[in-house]
């Protein structure tokens, strides 16, 4: 069972599309939507990330930080972005201790589940089932945008 609302989002630190290092404490004041994925470029995550890509402009707007995590590598993670023109970053979870923290293991891959984590670093919303292709657009009615 994923983490529940008010828990601490755990801290995380990995490397990201383009192999910078990206912790959660970067974007410490801001909201951010950590959104688990099982594996680049198939068809239900090219759908999700599609999803965040034609909403990204309402995220920008609202001072909000989008970044995809799935347990592909860096390379995978660069070939997707390119591939769909992605506006945010993915976070290589190659050896699962991210998804395992947030409690989305689903056996070798993360689970499609999304957080939403206030400034202070509390989850305060989560998604256990995501419809694909309008899940940006959920989290953006969730959060009131």
């Amino acid at each position: 069972m994923a983490l529940s609302v008010g828990t601490t989002a755990p801290a995380f630190t990995a490397k990201d599309t383009d192999g910078n290092t990206v912790s959660l404490s970067d974007f410490a004041g801001k909201t951010v939507v950590l959104y688990f994925y099982p594996k680049d470029d198939t068809p239900g995550c090219t759908k999700e990330a599609q999803s965040f890509r034609d909403s990204y402009p309402e995220f920008q707007g609202k001072d909000m930080v989008v970044l995809g995590v799935s347990m592909d590598d860096e390379a995978s993670h660069k070939k997707f972005t390119e591939k769909y023109g992605l506006p945010f970053q993915l976070v290589a979870d190659t050896d699962g201790a991210i998804t395992k923290a947030y409690d989305v293991d689903g056996g070798g891959y993360a689970k499609r589940v999304t957080f939403i984590i206030d400034g202070s670093g509390k989850i305060v919303h989560v998604f256990n089932t995501v419809k694909t292709d309008t899940h940006a657009q959920d989290v953006l009615a969730a959060v009131g945008a």
